[in-house]
């Protein structure tokens, strides 16, 4: 369950990595490929508290999760700027991606 949790995470950070493209280049980014981000990411989420439920022990990974869902409430915050049709903040999009990559190479660490 771990390694599937680290797939959908990585296909939805290639997802993050065009979305955010799209705000450095001052565009909003497409809805489709914001919802599948965002699913992606939910989806990831609940596969990660799945291995946490079962593995309680391990403090990198609830380190992970913890990061991952902070990364989740700002992409939230995002989405709640987009939806008013506006570019976000590039330091937002910044802040968000960090913690989301701060959360992924932490899960990622489970496997070293």
């Amino acid at each position: 369950m771990l390694n599937i949790s680290i797939l959908i995470f990585a296909i939805a950070a290639l997802g993050g990595v065009f979305l955010a493209s799209r705000v450095f280049a001052g565009q909003l980014a497409p809805w489709a490929v914001s919802i599948v981000h965002a699913l992606l990411g939910a989806a990831g989420l609940v596969t990660l508290i799945l291995v946490v439920m079962g593995d309680s022990g391990n403090g990198r990974l609830t380190a992970a999760l913890g990061l991952l869902v902070v990364a989740a409430l700002g992409g939230f915050y995002l989405a709640s700027i987009h939806a008013k049709g506006t570019v976000a903040p590039k330091t937002i999009v910044i802040v968000h991606a960090g913690v989301a990559v701060a959360g992924f190479l932490t899960l990622l660490s489970v496997l070293l």
